[in-house]
C-alpha cells in the first residue's frame, strides 16, 4: 500500500515509482507527527527513558526509511517525474525535521527528563544519548523566541530548497556537454582502454556504428581524466578541460548566486544560533571545536609544504622545457596532468595503464572481502539479485521473497556475517560505474540501521551501500580499475564497515553517525592496504592470467606513491582552505566577484598555473549540495589523515594484516559509532593522541623516515609531535 514505507528488509525497488511518493510521504509524516505529539503529553509521572527519549528517538522512522530511499533514488535513478515529486515533498519535509529542535511543548518533555535524576542514573549508551539530544535542541535553537525560532525554520527550508537546484543544476550541467570524434588520428596518445571506451560510449548512444567509428567523452571523471593525461592533442584537452571547469557556471545551469545565497542563510543561521560565524556553530561538537582551530590546522600544513609545492612545480616545467626545446614559464592547467603523466613515466617507468589489467572490479572486491576477514573476522558472501523495471509489475509471483532486488542490473548484492558466530550483521548494495541518470563522485548511505539485540531481543541487520563511477567493463572485457579507483573502493568499504560493524544500541549514536572529522578515519585508513604488499596480493591478480603484480611492477608504484605528493596534498587543503574563508569571513567577501575572491583566498593555495578556472564553488557539491554537508568541514579529510596514517603505525607494527590489530579496530572504532567521545575512542585503539608526524612521513614530507627494528616499526625521533 506504502512502498516506500515497506518495512522489509530487502527493498522492492521496483515498487518505489515517481506516483507513489506524495502518498508515502504525507502517511509518513503524518506518522511522524503523531509520534511526536505523543511526546509531548508525556506527564512527569509518566517520564521514564523509553517514554521520551527512545520514544522521541523512533518518532520518525518511517519518514526516515521512505525519504531515504527517494534522496537515494535521487542519486542514482533520476529522472524528471521522480525529481518532480520528490521537490513537490521537499519543502513540507525539511519543514518538518526543521521545527523539531523548536517544539516548545517537547522540548519541555525531554528537558524536564534530561535534567532529571533518572538520566542521570541510566546505562552509557543511553546516557549519551540524552545528554548528546540535549545538545542537539539547544544548539537548535531550542530557547529561542518563538520568533527567531520561525526564522531559523524559515532558513533550513529555503537551505533545502536552494542546495537543492544546486546540486541538480551540477549533474544537469555535467550532462549537458561530451565530445564527440570521428577522425581516429585525433586520439593519439590515448590508451587503448580509454579508446574502447570511448567508443563504446559513442555506440551505445547511436552516435557510431561499425561502418562508421566515432568516440564519445564525457566531463565524467572515467572518461575525462585518462583524456587529460594521455591524448597528445593540445587543443582538445584544453576544449575539455575548459567545459569541466565551467560546468555549473553559465546559463540556466549557472550556481553562482545559489552560492552567495546559501553562504548568507548558514551565516544569519549561525547569528541566530548565537555565533559568530558558521564554522563555529558546526564545528562546536566536531575534534576541531571551532573554525579558528580548523583554520590554523589547514594554514600551518600550508606554510610546511609550501616550499616543496614550489619545487615539484619547477622541475614539472623543467621537465617540460627539456622535452619541448623551449622556454618554459608555466603550464596550461590541460596541461599539466599530461606532462606530469609523461615525467612519472620517464622518471619512475610506469603508466597506469600496465597496472589496471590487475585491478579487475570483482577480484578486487573479492580480494578486499579476503582482506577484512583476516583483519576484522568477517565472512562477505555475495548474493543472488534481480532486477526489474519500476513500475512494470513483471516480478514472477514464484520470486522468492528473501530474494534481493536491485535498482540497476550493474548494482551487486552482498550479505556481511560474523565469521566466528555466523551471525548476520548487514548487508550491502555495490553500484560502481557511471550513468546520466546518477550523480558524480563516491559515496556510502547507511538505509536502514539494525539494532544489536541483547535482553531477550534478536539482532536486526544494518543495510547499507558503497556507490562511485568507476571505469566501466568494455565488450567482454571485465572493468579494469586504475590503482586510484581501488583506494576509492577501499575508502568507501571502510565508511560501510563502519555502518554495518556498529554494535550501538540507540540508532542516533551507531556507525557513521559521529563528528565528520572522525567519520574519514575508518575510510582512510583501509586506503593504506592498497600500497601493502601482503594485503595486494589478496587482490591485485591479472585478469587473464592470475598473476599477482611482478616486483618490479609493485617496486615502482611505491617508488612513485609521493610523485607530485606536495601539490596533491595542498589541492585538498586548498578546498578546505576556500570552505572555511567563505564561512568563517564571509562579510570580506560578500558582493564581490567570486572568481576573484577564489583567485585571492588560495593565491599560494594553488599551482601557478597560466590560466585561472572559474572558482570550484560552482560545482563543490561537498560545500553546497546539502544545508549542511562537509560546509565548513572539508578540513576534516586532512585531519582525518592525520588519524588514518598514525592509526595504521598500530597495523605496521604488528605486520599490517594482523587478525589482534584488526580486532581491536573493530571494538574500539568500528563498532563504536559515537558511543563515546570520539577522541576517547582513538586512545583506547592507540593508547595516546594522534601524531601529526606519520602523514608527513607518508606522504614524503619529513626528513624523518620510519625504520623496522626489533620486527617493528618506529620513527628516527620517538619524539612525535602532537597533532590532533
Amino acid at each position: 500500500m506504502h512502498p516506500f514505507l515497506d518495512e522489509s528488509f530487502h527493498v522492492r525497488w521496483s515498487t518505489l515509482v515517481p506516483e507513489a511518493v506524495e502518498p508515502d510521504i504525507r502517511h509518513a509524516l503524518e506518522i511522524a507527527k503523531a509520534n511526536l505529539e505523543a511526546v509531548c503529553e508525556v506527564t512527569p509521572a509518566e517520564a521514564t527513558y523509553e517514554t521520551t527519549f527512545a520514544a522521541f528517538e523512533k518518532a520518525n522512522d518511517s519518514l526516515n526509511l521512505g525519504w531515504g530511499r527517494l534522496q537515494h533514488l535521487d542519486s542514482v535513478c533520476d529522472e524528471p517525474a521522480q525529481r518532480a515529486a520528490l521537490n513537490a515533498m521537499l519543502p513540507e519535509v525539511s519543514e518538518h525535521y526543521a521545527a523539531i529542535p523548536l517544539n516548545p511543548r517537547l522540548w519541555a518533555v525531554l528537558k524536564a527528563f534530561g535534567e532529571s535524576p533518572a538520566a542521570a542514573a541510566l546505562p552509557p549508551v543511553e546516557k549519551r544519548f540524552v545528554e548528546e539530544t540535549m545538545l542537539d535542541f539547544a544548539q537548535s535553537g531550542a530557547d529561542l523566541p518563538p520568533d527567531q525560532k520561525d526564522r531559523v525554520a524559515a532558513v533550513e527550508a529555503e537551505l533545502s530548497k536552494l542546495t537543492k537546484q544546486y546540486s541538480e543544476h551540477v549533474l544537469d550541467a555535467t550532462n549537458a556537454w561530451d565530445l564527440v570524434l570521428t577522425d581516429e588520428s585525433k586520439l593519439a596518445g590515448l590508451p587503448a582502454s580509454a579508446k574502447a571506451a570511448a567508443l563504446a560510449n559513442a555506440t551505445a548512444k547511436g552516435v557510431a556504428t561499425e561502418e562508421a567509428p566515432a568516440w564519445r567523452f564525457t566531463l565524467q571523471m572515467p572518461s575525462m581524466f585518462p583524456l587529460m593525461q594521455h591524448l597528445d592533442d593540445d587543443g582538445i584537452r584544453r576544449q575539455v578541460w575548459e567545459a569541466s571547469v565551467k560546468v555549473a557556471s553559465e546559463g540556466e545551469h549557472d550556481n553562482t548566486s545559489l552560492v552567495w545565497q546559501i553562504l548568507e542563510l548558514r551565516r544569519e543561521k549561525a547569528a541566530l544560533l548565537g555565533h559568530r560565524h558558521f564554522a563555529d556553530l558546526t564545528l562546536q561538537r566536531r575534534m576541531a571545536r571551532n573554525g579558528e582551530t580548523a583554520l590554523k590546522f589547514t594554514e600551518d600544513l600550508h606554510d610546511r609544504i609550501l616550499p616543496v609545492v614550489h619545487a615539484e612545480y619547477g622541475a614539472l616545467c623543467d621537465y617540460k622545457s627539456r622535452m619541448t626545446g623551449t622556454t618554459v614559464d608555466g603550464l596550461q592547467p590541460w596541461e599539466f596532468a599530461y606532462w606530469s603523466e609523461k615525467r612519472r613515466q620517464e622518471e619512475y617507468d610506469l603508466d597506469d595503464e600496465a597496472l589496471r589489467p590487475y585491478f579487475p572490479v570483482d577480484r578486487v572486491m573479492g580480494g578486499m572481502f579476503d582482506l577484512c576477514t583476516k583483519l576484522f573476522g568477517i565472512t562477505i558472501n555475495p548474493r543472488e539479485a534481480a532486477y526489474f523495471d519500476r513500475g512494470s509489475n513483471s516480478q514472477p509471483s514464484t520470486l522468492d521473497s528473501q530474494l534481493p532486488e536491485v535498482w540497476h542490473p550493474e548494482v551487486k548484492f552482498y550479505d556481511l556475517l560474523d565469521a566466528k558466530s555466523g551471525e548476520h550483521l548487514g548487508s550491502f548494495y555495490a553500484d560502481w560505474h557511471p550513468r546520466e541518470s546518477k550523480r558524480g563522485g563516491a559515496w556510502m548511505n547507511c538505509l536502514f540501521t539494525g539494532h544489536p539485540g541483547g535482553n531477550g531481543a534478536a539482532r536486526e541487520p544494518h543495510l547499507g551501500l558503497i556507490i562511485g563511477n568507476m571505469t566501466p567493463p568494455v565488450g567482454d572485457q571485465p572493468a579494469l580499475l586504475t590503482h586510484s579507483e581501488v583506494e576509492t573502493i577501499f575508502h568507501e568499504f571502510g565508511h560501510l564497515l563502519h555502518g554495518l560493524l556498529s554494535d550501538v544500541s540507540v540508532r542516533s549514536l551507531a556507525g557513521t553517525n559521529v563528528p565528520w572529522d572522525f567519520v574519514e578515519l575508518p575510510s582512510q585508513i583501509m586506503e593504506n592496504f592498497c600500497w601493502d604488499r601482503q594485503s595486494l596480493d589478496l587482490f591485485a591478480r591479472h585478469y587473464q592470467t592470475g598473476e599477482a603484480i611482478p616486483d618490479l611492477l609493485f617496486d615502482r608504484m611505491i617508488a612513485a606513491r609521493n610523485y607530485l605528493g606536495a601539490i596533491t596534498f595542498m589541492r585538498q587543503l586548498a578546498l578546505g582552505k576556500l570552505d572555511l574563508e567563505m564561512h568563517i569571513h564571509l562579510d570580506r567577501y560578500a558582493g564581490r566577484d567570486l572568481d576573484e575572491v577564489d583567485r585571492e583566498v588560495l593565491s599560494t593555495y594553488r599551482v601557478p598555473l597560466k590560466t585561472d578556472a572559474p572558482s570550484m564553488a560552482r560545482r563543490f557539491n561537498h560545500l553546497f549540495s546539502s544545508p549542511t554537508g562537509y560546509a565548513a568541514g572539508y578540513y576534516s579529510y586532512k585531519w582525518a589523515e592525520v588519524l588514518d596514517a598514525d592509526a595504521f603505525t598500530r597495523f605496521q607494527e604488528n605486520g599490517v594484516i594482523d587478525p589482534g590489530t584488526g580486532a581491536a579496530f573493530r571494538e574500539h572504532i568500528l563498532s563504536k559509532g559515537n558511543s563515546a567521545p570520539v577522541d576517547e575512542l582513538y586512545r583506547r585503539f592507540m593508547g595516546r593522541d594522534a601524531a601529526l608526524e606519520p602523514l608527513l612521513v607518508r606522504s614524503g614530507l619529513s626528513e624523518s623516515q620510519p625504520q623496522m627494528v626489533d620486527g617493528r616499526w618506529e620513527m628516527e625521533d620517538e619524539k612525535q609531535e602532537a597533532g590532533v
